[in-house]
């Protein structure tokens, strides 16, 4: 796969995702102490306000002693004073009897409880019920500001409860925001920072890890069985980096051995391709030898005028097949190729007609637009094609009631063109693809080897060989040689 990412790639990808996450988290828990730091602060500082007021108020009832002695209310010493408590500590002040009751209230509305004119019984239930007779509770002003409320019991100078006062506490968080704010701009540029220097890193160590890598994969894809391949070589490498190159090694040495054997076993099988190659070229020329000596064991008439001139065309016939032969048995003597070409002026439609001659079915046909065709061709060669395409072409139409060959020559332009058409079964589709591979046949003791043979050589001379076939109507071959008139 084209689309899957490379290892450099993911490696790159892992370490700046990570650097990424990292920033995340740290700027997450930033944000997150930074809060806590607040709410921390600011119940500290409620703690000492409360604590400051508290000493305030204790210390003028500590001075109104006797007043409280004589039965005067809180409301009554404290009246003149809370309002100017409340200003030096800027918080507001309400105090409650121990039922509860709203005595009194600083003048500040700001953040008015809504329910300030008297505690509910779970507020002062908590106040006795904790350890330090103080609570903190959430509450809403008129206005609709969230605030925090601290109740905690007024003592007078034997430590007795004399009263409940109320702070509430409604937090500032400008500063703090806007430290904040700044914080992270300044953590911005550092990520930054940090972040071009993992692009730099990752590049460079993805690039250091992958190199190995990269040249085993370029020693793999040069690999080939048939030539020489050089074992992998690195002095330094991890130990996973090692066993893949031990194992390419070992893939190698296995590698030499196995072309050793296929090479012993291809010289075996291309000596049973030439020795059948052989055979299928030795039978085409007897066979025609064979079909002459039966056609003039049969028209043989010793009365006949032109005797003379029909034993010299059988004659030639079979010394020609018999040269065939010759050049064959050659060629496989000194390990060469099969005949090789020897271009000689021919009369095209004349040679045809020497080809056709060896085959005595009655239903072949011959027609030619010219007396004289010229072309330099290899006269053995090329009745090794016709004797080729009207053998086959013999073989589809024998099962045909009325079986016909038709062998055509005529010129166009500067070629000379050759059919032969038949009405016999014709190809398969199927089969169409394959008619000219090697070894492929449809009869039952063919070796198929004449159509390729017949290929090569037309090919040979530069021309092409085409077909169509339709299935029981027939198939017509054509052939297309150049002419190269001398």
């Amino acid at each position: 796969m084209k689309n899957k990412l490379s290892l450099r790639l993911r490696i790159f990808i892992s370490i700046l995702f990570l650097v990424l996450l990292a920033s995340i988290l740290i700027a997450a828990i930033s944000v997150y102490q930074y809060k806590q730091q607040t709410e921390d602060y600011h119940e500290r500082r409620l703690e000492r306000k409360e604590e400051a007021i508290k000493s305030a108020i204790s210390y003028e009832l500590n001075r109104n002693d006797d007043d409280l002695l004589k039965g005067n209310f809180l409301s009554g010493i404290l009246d003149k004073k809370i309002n100017e408590i409340s200003d030096i500590h800027n918080l507001d002040i309400n105090l409650y009897n121990l039922e509860g009751a709203l005595l009194l209230s600083s003048h500040s509305s700001s953040s008015k409880d809504t329910a300030n004119t008297s505690l509910s019984k779970s507020i002062l239930d908590k106040i006795t019920n904790s350890p330090f007779h103080r609570t903190v509770l959430p509450r809403k002003s008129t206005d609709g500001k969230q605030f925090t409320s601290s109740f905690s019991y007024l003592d007078d100078v034997n430590s007795t409860p004399i009263g409940i006062i109320g702070v509430p506490y409604l937090q500032d968080n400008t500063f703090q925001d806007e430290e904040l704010i700044s914080f992270l701009k300044r953590l911005s540029i550092v990520y930054l920072l940090i972040l071009l220097i993992a692009v730099v890193i990752a590049y460079f160590l993805s690039k250091y890890i992958t190199k190995p890598i990269e040249y085993i994969s370029n020693k793999m894809r040069e690999t080939a069985l048939d030539k020489t391949n050089k074992k992998i070589i690195l002095k330094e490498s991890s130990q996973e980096i090692y066993n893949l190159v031990n194992a390419y090694n070992v893939m190698i040495d296995q590698l030499e051995d196995s072309a050793v054997q296929l090479a012993k076993i291809e010289r075996k099988q291309a000596w049973r391709e030439m020795a059948k190659q052989v055979a299928h070229e030795i039978k085409n020329p007897l066979t025609p030898m064979r079909l002459t000596v039966q056609s003039f064991e049969h028209k043989f008439d010793p009365k006949d005028p032109n005797i003379k001139q029909k034993l010299h065309e059988y004659s030639e016939s079979l010394i020609q097949q018999i040269d065939t032969m010759s050049s064959i048995a050659s060629a496989f003597s000194n390990f060469a190729e099969m005949p090789t070409q020897k271009r000689e002026a021919l009369n095209v439609v004349q040679q045809v007609k020497l080809a056709l001659d060896i085959f005595h079915e009655e239903y072949i046909d011959y027609h030619h637009d010219k007396n004289e065709i010229i072309a330099k061709l290899d006269k053995i060669q090329l009745t090794r094609v016709i004797t080729n395409l009207i053998t086959n072409a013999i073989h589809a139409s024998k099962d045909n009631e009325n079986p016909k060959i038709l062998v055509t020559v005529s010129e166009a332009n500067t070629n000379v063109i050759i059919t032969v058409l038949d009405n016999g079964t014709g190809i398969l589709d199927e089969d169409k693809d394959k008619i000219f591979e090697p070894k492929f046949t449809t009869k039952s003791s063919g070796m198929g080897l004449g159509l390729p043979i017949v290929k090569n050589i037309v090919e040979t001379y530069n021309g092409i060989i085409t077909f169509e076939s339709q299935l029981n109507k027939g198939t017509v071959f054509t052939v297309t040689l150049p002419l190269e008139k001398p």
